[in-house]
């Protein structure tokens, strides 16, 4: 009997709603069971595109647009894993646009979206980035001028694809719970590598 590939999970959502933290806290809460997960953040190109925004006509290098990633480098990897046979159980892909691409959205089992209004986010964004070293005026510039255009353009349109959309305002622990046992009751189960 061939074994089971690995349930695959997309996570999407705004930038600064909560994508990682989800993702990390679904790997505590199935602590028992093997995942491996993929942050689109990993495989931005070297070369991003530029964009001009539209108000200030400011010239940006681009982070928040298809073009900005390796897709065809996650896709690949994503793949090896999920026909490694190793014994992992669940694949998690968490960024902006895993929901927004077509050849990524085909493989995944679960979609997921993480919601949060964007006052949050640019605040979490700026808690974030500030701690990083970044100036004020240039974090809240560039999310001005080029994130909040790029979400409406590419992220937002894309929670019409979930399965379900998640608050990353207030994480429920009851919704934590029921996509854990949702992920138990249909992840494959342990197998033992070929030796």
């Amino acid at each position: 009997m061939q074994p089971r590939k690995p349930l695959i999970i997309g996570i999407a959502g705004g930038s600064a709603s909560g994508k990682t933290t989800l993702s990390n806290r679904l790997t505590d809460a199935l602590s028992e069971m093997s995942v491996q997960v993929f942050h689109m953040d990993q495989y931005f190109l070297k070369n991003k595109p530029h964009m001009i925004a539209p108000i200030t006509r400011i010239e940006y290098e681009d982070h928040n647009h298809p073009d900005s990633f390796d897709l065809t480098g996650l896709l690949r990897d994503i793949k090896a894993v999920s026909e490694a046979q190793d014994g992992t159980q669940v694949i998690i892909i968490e960024g902006l646009l895993t929901l927004q691409q077509d050849s990524l959205r085909d493989m995944l089992d679960l979609k997921l979206f993480v919601d949060a209004q964007a006052d949050e986010r640019i605040v979490r964004r700026l808690k974030r980035n500030l701690a990083r070293g970044m100036n004020y005026d240039d974090i809240a510039n560039f999310y001005l001028d080029s994130v909040r255009y790029r979400h409406q353009e590419f992220v937002e349109s894309s929670r019409w694809h979930a399965d379900l959309v998640m608050n990353g305002s207030q994480f429920s622990e009851l919704g934590l719970t029921l996509v854990a046992e949702w992920i138990r009751a249909h992840a494959p189960a342990i197998t033992e590598p070929k030796g």
